[in-house]
């Protein structure tokens, strides 16, 4: 965690950030209840609500059991007939908690459905002996407001990471974003305060709990995200990876991979893709753009849009869309891209930006959230302020005029992302659990004595 928090630079409002060791001796918890309301780590990434969340969820739940701390994930239902329980992993147990009807609940339709997620997390405990959970770490707003009732009652310190946060969204919606409301400004609000510990994905998301909700510094604590390191590799090359795709050996290929919805800007791609077919129209016979992934949130309402856009600017012919992809295939999409873009409004650390790195893929991405943290500007990639698509267009010149630069700044890339192993990411938490346990005891003590 030293590595992490030294690379983190300084921050307007720095959150004082507790180094492995401070506790050593201390003890650290047998078996954690992780909630994750609305949106299941046994779901596909880039369906639906499943994003970067999910595979965070699922990562680093894994390499903590591997360090002895057992996790149980409390998720909603989805489908029927699920089994109460899933073993995910040796240690890591997945509860599916009925909560509303299984099909077709929107995100936003979710707070309702809190007090009955709230007694199936109950009910689960009660068939426990005392004792038997040591913290609550939830993840996102709606498992907030469950993780703050369960850790009171079971007298348990409380770890929350917001992931995305209704304030920061707010102060950057994309046009034609709906706002975040304000029930969930006051859930976050709430959570903030009835926290142990707050964990942040970088520096400046630490920055943004101190400025937006009044976070207490003390309890804030930065813990950048990993990668799998293993399944994101440059394997056997950019090359082999086209070929198992399907894709021209010798085309730019720009990527887009993520969610389909306002937020992450896929829209600003296309426009850039028109921008620089316009400046070089021999560029059209040797340039394709892919779109993996699905519709999502606010681009539910409309999920024909990117396809409408992509015939208004005249780029249909380049542009290719395809459906979700497990893990292993996104792998090779990275592989075969010449750079991946990342125009998001906003992102509370861009995991997919670390993923595409690691295979050896440069990436261009908007200067915004943990994306400055994840992508070293003019070494792996190229940050870009704002959304104009001219700015994108000349960034993806650049790799068009230079056929040696998607390597080049690949290996760097490759090389930048080795410091991003789960593995630091887990020990990094198990501290932060460690230190909110030893805080709560304090607390306890002197409130009895």
């Amino acid at each position: 965690m030293s590595q992490y928090v030294s690379r983190l630079g300084s921050s307007r409002a720095a959150p004082r950030i507790r180094f492995p060791g401070t506790f050593a001796g201390h003890r650290k918890p047998r078996r954690v209840a992780m909630l994750s309301v609305h949106t299941s780590p046994l779901h596909q990434p880039g369906t639906g609500d499943a994003g970067g969340m999910n595979v965070y969820i699922v990562e680093l739940a894994r390499r903590l059991a591997a360090i002895g701390i057992e996790v149980e994930i409390f998720t909603r239902a989805t489908t029927g007939g699920l089994p109460p329980t899933v073993e995910l992993a040796p240690g890591v147990l997945v509860r599916h908690v009925d909560a509303g009807p299984y099909e077709g609940l929107a995100k936003e339709e979710l707070p309702a459905q809190l007090c009955a997620f709230t007694h199936g997390v109950m009910q689960a405990w009660a068939g426990q002996r005392p004792g038997y959970y040591d913290l609550v770490h939830s993840h996102y707003w709606l498992s907030g407001q469950v993780g703050w009732l369960a850790a009171q009652r079971w007298g348990v310190p409380l770890v929350h990471a917001m992931h995305t946060m209704a304030k920061v969204k707010n102060a950057a919606l994309a046009e034609g974003d709906t706002p975040e409301p304000a029930a969930r400004v006051i859930g976050e609000t709430q959570i903030v305060h009835a926290s142990d510990r707050l964990i942040a994905n970088t520096a400046g998301e630490a920055d943004e709990l101190i400025r937006f909700y009044d976070a207490d510094p003390a309890s804030v604590a930065v813990v950048h995200p990993g990668v799998n390191l293993e399944r994101f590799r440059p394997g056997d090359g950019r090359a082999a990876a086209r070929a198992r795709l399907g894709l021209p050996q010798d085309a730019l290929i720009p990527l887009f991979a993520g969610r389909i919805q306002p937020l992450k800007a896929p829209d600003v791609l296309l426009r850039a893709v028109a921008v620089l077919l316009e400046r070089d129209p021999a560029l059209r016979s040797r340039i394709v753009v892919p779109v993996v992934g699905g519709p999502s949130g606010s681009g539910l309402a409309k999920p024909e849009v990117l396809q409408k856009l992509a015939a208004r600017l005249g780029v249909a012919d380049v542009v290719r869309f395809h459906p979700p992809v497990g893990q292993e295939q996104l792998a090779d999409w990275f592989r075969a891209a010449s750079v991946l873009v990342m125009p998001s409004y906003s992102e509370s650390f861009g995991l997919v930006a670390i993923e595409a790195q690691a295979t050896g893929t440069p990436v261009i991405a908007a200067e915004v959230g943990g994306l400055p943290v994840a992508v070293r500007d003019g070494v792996s990639g190229f940050l870009i302020p704002g959304h104009d698509p001219e700015a994108y267009a000349r960034a993806l010149g650049r790799f068009a005029e230079n056929a040696e630069l998607a390597g080049r700044m690949g290996a760097a890339a490759a090389a930048h992302a080795q410091s991003f192993g789960w593995d630091t990411a887990a020990l990094a938490t198990a501290d932060v659990y460690t230190a909110a346990m030893y805080d709560h005891r304090r607390r306890a003590r002197s409130h009895h004595g």
